[in-house]
């Protein structure tokens, strides 16, 4: 067995433990699910039906955790059995959720129990062989949540408890480090310190952006758009509403409509569109195209719309409204792999610019059982992109069976600061959407005759929304000079030097520089303190020396041997003009 199944088969038996410790702190509970989940393990419990006194909150895990390492301390043995349908109705018949799980299985499928110091859970295993194999010093009750029973909102909300559980105890301690790390790190935290954006409840998964958010957001849009320009795109715009009909023809209506907003107008129902792709090859198909037009690569920055649960939302992560850095290549057969290749490259230059050049994980995703065309396709497929992005200098892993049910994909995931890891870029290959079936799109080969071509789905950041979360994170907010919102801030050491700060501001605007002279009535320790929650790359300090020989004074934002230094303004401008340039990390 591996280690990493060695972990998850430990991590689901602590949650045999929890539940038996539940259970006997809060008499009548009705236990539902108890899987291994990354990092740990979580159970589900109905204490609707409890007779303790109160239910289980937050409050009650250090009992719950003594509870379990009272029952770990016994060693006890995970004994597994094969029962009957009727025998495990009979066993669990005071647990109804466990009732509706045996009466869903099939007629003839294996039910196994496990048992630990009296307590049976219906469970298909594996479990480690004893409770010894579980350190008592290496798990940590985290959080509870509410979950709806098999994820039905029309069924019983249930309280979910969430732990954590490692081999060692070292290893719990070195993740709880990283929780404290990352909480410091949290851009919905930053976002508020920073003044970037604000979450309204009564408008839920949408961002309102202010002045500095903005500001970061335009410069990343518009940095991507200098990159697949010179990448050798168009950059196109399709509606934001489009027609029911073109959405069932697209397969979209009959596969994600519930994720869609649905409007009406004039006895017509219309979308918001959840993606972009539909939008693209309708461009492709308003006139007559030939071989020679392709690969046509068509970027949109499309405002999205998905009606996501609010339950999965998530700051500036996971919401409604976003704008992908969305592209869709139409291409020939034959150019599947040379496209595929480009677009690996133009995706490891822009990660490297944000410091993920040595942290990138690929992963090839294969045919699904449901799926559409002939297997040849698809292996020639899978073979195109492997090949293409070895081609690019890149190894990846293959994901069985994980394809989109048109084509295989590739998967690109950055691992951040804390060692996170975020899948952001993909490109997908899709016969499907092209096809006569479809959305019918054609060109005139070679040969004279239609052709339908195939369509490459790719995007480098994902969502521009989701990814500026990851970079706010990732840098704790000290974004890199060329991103940052305010990237110099000119502070006088008192009044008189005023306008020596709006020079030296206004000279470092003059070559595109955001800069920002403090020239209020405050002192300059103040106005130095103001600044500082905003994490300003550099601020100057200018008074009499710096206006009699047109210097500044600078404060760096990093620890890099030099935290103050005297420059004159001509050769800050210079230096700083070549930290945008060459979109340096560290100022």
């Amino acid at each position: 067995m591996a280690v990493d199944e060695k972990l998850q088969v430990m991590r689901h038996s602590c949650a045999h433990v929890m539940a038996e410790a539940v259970l006997n702190l809060f008499p009548g509970t009705k236990i539902a699910i108890g899987p291994s989940i990354e990092n740990g393990f979580y159970y589900d419990f109905d204490f609707t039906t409890t007779t303790a006194i109160h239910k289980l909150t937050e409050e009650d895990f250090p009992a719950v955790e003594k509870e379990m390492r009272r029952i770990l301390s016994g060693n006890h043995e995970f004994i597994r059995r094969e029962v009957s349908k009727a025998e495990a109705l009979e066993l669990f018949k005071d647990q109804p959720y466990k009732v509706e799980l045996i009466n869903d299985l099939p007629d003839g499928e294996t039910i196994s129990t496990y048992e630990q110091d009296g307590y049976l859970d219906l469970c298909r295993g594996p479990h480690v062989a004893s409770t010894k194999e579980i350190n008592q010093q290496a798990f940590k009750l985290m959080k509870i949540a509410g979950a709806y029973w098999r994820g039905d909102s029309n069924k019983q909300m249930l309280t979910r408890v969430y732990a954590v559980a490692f081999a060692k105890p070292n290893e719990l301690k070195d993740y709880l480090k990283m929780l404290e790390e990352a909480d410091k790190r949290d851009h919905r935290k930053l976002g508020v310190q920073m003044d970037l954006f604000h979450l309204d409840p009564e408008d839920p998964g949408q961002i309102f952006w202010h002045p500095n958010g903005w500001q970061m957001y335009v410069t990343l849009q518009d940095y991507m758009r200098k990159k697949v320009v010179e990448d050798g795109y168009v950059e196109v715009n399709t509606p934001a509403i489009m027609p029911r009909s073109l959405w069932e023809r697209s397969g979209h209506w009959g596969h994600y409509q519930k994720n869609m907003f649905v409007t009406e107008s004039e006895k017509r129902l219309f979308a918001i569109k959840p993606m972009n792709c539909p939008g693209a090859l309708e461009i492709f198909n308003s006139r007559p195209r030939s071989y020679k037009d392709l690969p046509l690569r068509m970027a949109e920055f499309g405002h999205c719309a998905r009606n996501e649960p609010s339950g999965t939302l998530h700051g500036i992560m996971r919401v409604r409204g976003f704008v992908q850095d969305d592209a869709h290549i139409i291409c020939t057969e034959e150019q599947i792999e040379s496209e595929v290749e480009k677009f690996c490259r133009l995706l490891i230059g822009v990660y490297k610019d944000f410091g993920f050049d040595n942290n990138l994980l690929v992963k090839l995703s294969t045919m699904p059982e449901d799926h559409v065309g002939d297997e040849a396709t698809w292996q020639h497929a899978e073979e195109a992109l492997g090949k293409a992005c070895n081609a690019a200098g890149m190894q990846y892993e293959i994901q069985p069976g994980e394809g989109a049910f048109y084509g295989p994909k590739l998967e690109f995931t950055l691992i951040d600061a804390l060692g996170r890891q975020w899948q952001c870029g993909t490109i997908q290959l899709d016969y499907q959407l092209p096809s006569a079936e479809r959305l019918n799109a054609q060109y005139i080969g070679k040969d004279n005759q239609k052709h339908h071509p195939v369509m490459l789905h790719r995007a480098v950041l994902g969502s521009l929304e989701r990814f500026m979360g990851i970079i706010i994170e990732n840098f704790s907010g000290a974004m890199p000079v060329w991103l940052h919102f305010e990237q110099v801030s000119v502070v006088p050491v008192n009044p008189e030097f005023n306008d020596y700060a709006d020079k030296v501001c206004s000279t470092l605007r003059a070559v595109g520089i955001r800069a920002k002279a403090y020239t209020d009535d405050d002192n300059m320790k103040n106005k130095i303190k103001a600044i500082s929650p905003f994490k300003v790359p550099y601020i100057l300090v200018v008074g009499a020396n710096e206006a009699a020989e047109e210097s500044v004074t600078v404060r760096f934002r990093f620890s890099t041997g030099k935290q103050q230094q005297t420059m004159k303004l001509s050769e800050f401008k210079d230096y700083i003009l070549d930290k945008v340039a060459t979109h340096a990390i560290e100022s």
